[in-house]
């Protein structure tokens, strides 16, 4: 009997270290990954009215981002969406709140995008925009 639990003592300990040495093992040839831009799923249409296209668009929303203290202090979270029109000359009109997780995070992200500048389409654009808050 002791022979038999000495026996499992062993093997459950050998299993143990052994999957433990598979999730720790480094890689040596990979190098650190920077911080990636959250981007929604969908190419959007006013990010090619924008220098530098999406990506330099979301960078620049979450470089200018700051979450608001009451949303950060009860924990909000979730998408927020603006709706705007692009002039003729690359100005920004008419913001609207569409999609509004509370706290003060609608609000703040229309301040964000009023800050984005756009190019000159040529003509008059309604576009949306969602910015996402995670904590």
């Amino acid at each position: 009997m002791k022979t038999r639990i000495s026996i499992l003592f062993l093997f459950f300990a050998f299993a143990t270290l052994t999957a433990s040495a598979q999730t720790s093992a480094a890689k040596p040839d990979e190098a650190p990954q920077e911080k990636k831009v959250w981007m929604p799923e969908q190419v959007l249409p006013v990010a090619e009215h924008y220098e530098g296209g999406v990506e330099e668009m979301y960078k620049a929303i979450e470089k200018e981002l700051q979450y608001p203290a009451l949303a950060k202090r009860n924990r909000v979270q979730g998408e927020s969406i603006i709706s705007f029109d692009i002039n003729e000359d690359g100005s920004t009109s008419n913001f609207k709140i569409l999609r509004n997780p509370g706290a003060g995070t609608g609000e703040e992200a229309v301040r964000v995008a009023r800050l984005l500048k756009f190019k000159a389409p040529g003509y008059s654009l309604n576009a949306s925009l969602p910015i996402r808050f995670k904590l």
